[in-house]
């Protein structure tokens, strides 16, 4: 039976009176609460605690890996550094080495010999010098890849527990996606029974009701908007046909009367 009769009366609180087998508007009821129970669940899936944990997981990691990003280039900067004072350590040894053997040789004249002589003296005071440079740098180079293994160490413990997250949060995703599926189930012949006439206002007022079309009506109590409704009113419900749709005065949810409705 189709929506019918929409014709206006002055008493009514409610402003047409539409025609639905009772039946049809109980059907609505199972409809509403499958509706109702996967708004649910897509509510679930946007605020599951995983997101959260994982977006600051997330967060987490990326200011790890600037700070993994600025050690390395850092470590990578003081181990030139390195190279090159082993380097100039080196020339200095390497230097000495061909003086002293000059020296020892005792090859040139006295005066060459008492420069090879000064300048020995020279470059063993300048090798000191260049190895307490080269072991400052060194230990500074120590430090550098300390804080780059502890870096890479938190990193790793980060990734892990991203991992646990994601994989989380894809199981409850699952779950909610299965229950959804185990909801939706019965849907498509509850709409049927309901027929797409009934189907077709339940859905507009659903979209301008924020999800909620159809309500009981329960111990004279709107279960949409919970507004208790007086005497009058309950007496222009009891004396209605049974068929007749009703809709409430306030939210304008479609009321279904049952037997809780105290009628």
């Amino acid at each position: 039976m189709g929506l019918r009769g929409r014709r206006r009366i002055a008493r009514w609180p409610w402003r047409y009176v539409l025609k639905a087998d009772p039946s049809r508007q109980w059907r609505l009821l199972d409809l509403q609460a499958i509706d109702t129970r996967l708004d649910q669940i897509g509510h679930a899936r946007k605020s599951l605690p995983e997101h959260a944990r994982l977006a600051e997981l997330e967060t987490k990691a990326e200011g790890l890996d600037s700070l993994l990003v600025r050690a390395r280039t850092e470590l990578g900067d003081i181990q030139r550094e390195v190279a090159k004072a082993e380097a100039d350590v080196q020339l200095v040894r390497d230097r000495a080495a061909r003086d002293q053997s000059r020296l020892d040789a005792g090859t040139g004249t006295a005066k060459d010999l008492q420069a090879i002589q000064h300048e020995l003296a020279s470059l063993v005071r300048r090798q000191s010098e260049l190895e307490d440079v080269e072991l400052e740098v060194m230990e500074r180079a120590e430090d550098a890849e300390s804080a780059v293994t502890q870096l890479e160490a938190e990193r790793a413990t980060l990734t892990e527990q991203l991992t646990a997250a994601t994989e989380s949060r894809d199981a409850a995703l699952a779950d909610l996606d299965a229950e959804a599926v185990r909801v939706a189930a019965p849907r498509a012949d509850i709409v049927a029974g309901v027929g797409d006439d009934l189907v077709a206002l339940y859905d507009k007022i659903r979209a301008q009701s924020g999800g909620l079309a159809a309500a009981p009506l329960r111990q004279r109590r709107c279960g949409g908007c919970q507004l208790e409704l007086n005497n009058v009113d309950m007496n222009r419900i009891k004396a209605a046909p049974a068929d007749e749709l009703l809709r409430c005065e306030e939210c304008r949810r479609i009321l279904v009367r049952t037997a809780e409705s105290g009628l």
